[in-house]
């Protein structure tokens, strides 16, 4: 469109909009508003169109699971971080292509934790390196008193369940 033709149709448009404000009290749209057809009566309690209705009466309860957050990781599995490596016990192996340990610790019968290679066990975050079919191998990083690295190896053999 030419700037000629934009202009004409913006000029008509304001005249159109000045005749219909200039137009007196006896025009249709000034008798409609003049019964106060629009009047609404408490707007604050009428319901905004684009939100979901609220639901009066149900309490959304909160879940609680389990689970702890671990950088961006929730998990409802028990964790066997933090306990101290003599009080794990292990009572079986299950070889494969995916080989798992299940451990429980002293004391405590009720609660079983399955560990996986990788997994950092133990207080001093000791990474469990070998399933074998005898038991776990732990390496665990230390500084020496020379200011070394220094790995200590430990292995936890399967233990019989009282």
């Amino acid at each position: 469109m030419s700037l000629f033709k934009i202009t004409k149709i913006f000029i008509v448009i304001i005249l159109y909009s000045c005749h219909l404000f200039a137009s007196g009290p006896d025009k249709r749209s000034y008798k409609f508003f003049k019964e106060q057809k629009t009047i609404i009566k408490n707007p604050f309690k009428l319901r905004d169109p684009f939100k979901r209705p609220l639901r009066r009466g149900v309490r959304k309860s909160k879940k609680r699971f389990g689970g702890t957050i671990r950088g961006n990781t929730f998990s409802n599995v028990a964790s066997i971080e933090g306990i101290a490596i003599d009080k794990i016990k292990i009572v079986g192996v299950l070889l494969g292509e995916n080989r798992r340990a299940i451990a429980k610790i002293d004391g405590n019968t009720g609660t079983t934790y399955v560990l996986k290679e990788g997994m950092k066990i133990g207080e001093d975050d000791a990474e469990l390196k070998a399933i074998l079919p005898g038991g776990i191998v732990l390496v665990e990083k230390i500084r020496n008193v020379y200011d070394q690295d220094e790995f200590l190896e430990t292995i936890i053999p399967i233990s019989e369940e009282n």
